[in-house]
């Protein structure tokens, strides 16, 4: 190889390392298979690889797919002198084999793999300059109706192969609104929801659409992009809800029955009909041609219409469009006889009734469409019981049932009760109905009494409420137990304060006078009464009321000597505890019935704190009054006539009592077990809380504290921890083993403040397990410890003494026996 030839190599091994091209970082190596991406469109003369071989190779041969574009240098060098086209050929499968000297194949043939790598050379286009589609108007929006389709010869798999629709245009666009959308990927073109609604044939029959198709999905300045026009024509909607149906009930044919049908735009849909109204029994059906079909016979009478929805879908299951609706009306037939309103009807009639008078109205009832000849009753009277005074006393409107008298007035005495049978009819049945028309007495009597003076009554005016004082009496000749015969007894004169009243026996018709309210003989002392008796039923034209039904009574009301009466049984009032003596704090009243002079006086004033002026009634303060000790003081208020009986009645008086600030603060315990372990080894604090007799407001009390001594300070220290709740602390641990009793001051921040000092002892101690410990005090008479010692030490110098001189005095008798020993024995040979 010239030197030339092989600077051009290294130009182009130093442009294929630039490039990236190659295996793994690897530009040369041993014959192996090998796979190399290359992308298309790059210049010639671009090295690939350079293959090595050992002896006795010594030359490179390269067969297969080259296309005239790859080659290999003896050497090993490969590379390619053409630019690739992928869209010509994608990948090329080469051999590569080394020979020796004498053109005999060492290696190989080894496959050698070429993918080309695709870049975006080729502009999408769509197969069509030109679309025509049609539409029907209210088609479901979003569901296709056509597609533009494009290519592009570039690699799909990459973004040089994705394709972007887009309508760029519609003509005509009325009101700037889109009637027409388009999937951006598969070219599918629908409506939107405006052209479902807006589409009309008549209006616009025609619409024409500009759509383009860009590739690099739209994302890159330098994509390619084609466009065409699409043509698309309006055709009417046949999917359209049928006019409503009626069908007649009961009907007799066989069934299915074809009723009415649906069809969509487009043959090969899928229909079924859809029941909202959730029936146990749904009495039609749809075929597959959109026929609708009645299943069963229809009774109008369980149900006169029907409303369900027919629904069109494609062959995905998916509607093709919005439900329609279907009405069917179910008509009716005259297959229901009258009914009547109860098994007897009943009607009252008075005996002097005139003739025509109206008596009553029969309603029967049928079931059948109202309004129709189906429903239209006719009335008319077939039989009278009895007939007499004689047959036809009643006649019957034909069409309304209104029963009127017609022949003439009738006698209660002559027949009480008439039953008619009364046939109601339709257009093709009859129904008997029974009506029962009483003959009732006329109110044309008066009550009268028995007697018109019941004369004098005295009673005293605390008779009792309720007592029965006199029983009054008058009849009525009318028939008994009706309203022209009941008599109501009223007090028309006589008792303007409603203190009486009357009540009627049902059955006797008798009156008893009652007392209604209490009597008072200093309101009135007399009282004139008139009665009168008259019924509920008025009378008929031509009667009236005369001194019959009037009668008098007088009642006389005797005094009775009555305890005085209080205004009201409570009397309450409300004063500051701290009043001074002789405060007014309330006032009660009362009268007497008879007009005395009242004394007033108080009972359990249990400490002493008021008393009451005996005329006035006025409440007095006569010693200062302590909410803390009774925060409600309750007495009793005595009235008493003052002359006659001296009768006394009495109500209760209720003094509240507020609040003001006279307790100072105070440790809401005796604190008695507060200590330090002895020796302390750190400052130490300990918690205490106060209190405070007077009322707390709502947010509760608010304490501060402070020392009680200045002196303390720098021992001591006091903080507040909230309004009920301090500490006491120490400030440095130099305390003796005894007990100090620190001083505090409290301040209640009230209205004046007030401020109360409070002892806290406080002890140290030695401390055994956590607890102190504290030796018991030496009482009266008992010595010390150095008493104690110097008696022990004492007594047991006594007793050492006591003990020599023992010892002494048993070594001196014994030594006297033994002399004494001696001295027998020689006397006792002598005695011998």
């Amino acid at each position: 190889m010239t030197t030339q030839a092989r600077l051009d190599c290294l130009c182009l091994l130093i442009l294929y390392l630039t490039t990236g091209y190659g295996q793994e970082g690897k530009f040369s190596g041993p014959l192996k298979p090998m796979t190399f991406s290359i992308f298309e469109g790059q210049e010639p003369s671009q090295i690939i690889f350079q293959f090595k071989a050992d002896p006795p190779a010594v030359t490179f041969v390269l067969t297969g797919e080259t296309d005239g574009i790859f080659q290999i240098q003896p050497d090993g060098l490969l590379y390619h002198n053409k630019a690739l086209d992928r869209e010509t050929r994608a990948v090329h499968k080469l051999q590569v084999s080394a020979l020796d000297a004498h053109g005999n194949t060492v290696e190989g043939p080894v496959p050698i793999t070429i993918e080309v790598k695709d870049i975006n050379d080729n502009r999408p286009t769509f197969l069509q300059t030109n679309y025509q589609g049609s539409v029907r108007q209210n088609s479901r929006p979003g569901k296709p109706f056509m597609y533009v389709n494009a290519t592009d010869l570039d690699d799909p798999a990459t973004p040089n192969g994705q394709l972007i629709y887009q309508i760029i245009m519609q003509l005509p666009k009325i009101n700037d609104v889109m009637y027409f959308q388009i999937n951006n990927k598969t070219g599918a073109i629908s409506l939107t929801a405006e052209g479902s609604r807006e589409l009309d044939p008549i209006k616009n029959p025609f619409y024409k659409l500009v759509v383009s198709v860009e590739d690099m999905g739209g994302q890159n300045e330098h994509s390619f992009s084609d466009s065409t026009s699409v043509d698309i024509t309006v055709q009417e909607n046949i999917w359209k809800a049928p006019e409503p149906v009626e069908i007649e009930e009961n009907s007799t044919n066989t069934h299915p029955i074809k009723i009415t049908q649906v069809r969509w735009n487009d043959p090969g849909a899928l229909y079924s009909l859809m029941d909202k109204e959730k029936l146990p029994k749904f009495p039609f059906s749809i075929d597959q041609e959109g026929d609708i079909y009645v299943t069963q016979p229809l009774d109008r009478e369980e149900k006169d219409s029907y409303v369900f929805y027919a629904i069109a879908k494609d062959e995905l299951g998916k509607p093709l469009a919005f439900p329609l609706k279907v009405q069917v009306k179910v008509k009716d037939i005259n297959d229901n006889p009258p009914t009547c309103p109860s098994t007897v009807t009943v009607f009252e009639v008075q005996e002097n009734e005139q003739i025509g008078s109206n008596i009553g109205t029969l309603t029967a009832h049928d079931i059948d469409e109202e309004n129709t000849i189906n429903s239209v009753l006719g009335y008319k009277i077939v039989d009278q019981i009895p007939k007499v005074p004689r047959d036809g006393l009643f006649l019957v409107q034909t069409y309304s049932g209104t029963f009127q008298l017609a022949g003439q007035s009738l006698k209660k005495q002559d027949t009480p009760q008439y039953n008619l049978t009364v046939e109601v009819s339709d257009k093709d049945f009859k129904t008997l109905c029974h009506v029962q028309i009483n003959i009732i007495d006329i109110n044309d009597q008066i009550p009268i009494f028995e007697k018109s003076d019941y004369g004098n009554l005295t009673l005293p005016e605390d008779t009792a409420v309720g007592s029965i004082i006199l029983t009054i009496q008058a009849t009525d000749a009318d028939e008994p137990h009706t309203g022209s015969s009941k008599i109501l007894y009223r007090i028309i004169q006589g008792d303007s304060d409603g203190r009486l009243e009357v009540e009627t026996d049902l059955q006797t018709n008798a009156g008893y006078v009652k007392v209604k309210k209490p009597l008072d003989f200093e309101t009135v002392a007399v009282h004139n009464i008139v009665f009168q008796a008259e019924n509920p039923e008025p009378l008929v034209s031509g009667v009236q009321y005369n001194a019959s039904s009037f009668a008098s009574f007088r009642l006389i009301v005797t005094d009775v000597n009555e305890t005085p009466q209080f205004s009201q049984q409570v009397f309450q009032a409300k004063v500051s505890e701290d009043v001074p003596k002789g405060t007014k704090v309330g006032n009660v009243t009362a009268k007497d019935p008879e007009g005395l002079d009242i004394s007033y006086s108080l009972r359990g004033d249990k400490r002493g704190w008021l008393r009451i002026d005996p005329v006035t009634g006025e409440i007095f303060s006569v010693a200062p009054l302590d909410r803390e000790a009774e925060s409600l003081y309750r007495v009793e208020v005595v009235a008493t006539e003052v002359g006659g009986s001296s009768l006394s009645s009495t109500a209760n008086f209720h003094l509240a009592l507020t609040d003001v600030n006279d307790n100072p603060p105070r440790l809401v315990k005796e604190y008695t077990g507060l200590f330090f372990c002895y020796p302390p080894k750190e400052p130490g604090s300990l918690i205490f809380e106060a209190t405070d007799d007077d009322q707390q407001l709502l947010r509760g009390p608010h304490f501060t504290f402070s020392l009680g001594s200045e002196s303390l300070q720098k021992d001591w220290e006091v903080s507040k921890i909230n309004g009920t709740h301090a500490s006491l602390s120490t400030k440095h641990t130099n305390f003796e083993e005894k007990v100090y009793h620190i001083p505090i001051r409290i301040n209640d921040g009230g209205r004046p403040p007030l401020e109360g000092t409070v002892s806290l002892p406080v002890t140290f101690c030695t401390c055994v397990e956590e607890r102190c410990f504290q030796p018991a005090e030496r009482l009266p008479g008992i010595p010390t410890v150095g008493m104690a010692v110097g008696i022990l030490l004492t007594t047991f110098l006594v007793i050492g003494i006591i003990l020599a001189v023992v010892f002494i005095r048993m070594k001196r008798n014994k030594g006297q026996d033994n002399v004494e020993r001696a001295q027998a024995s020689e006397v006792e040979p002598l005695r011998n």
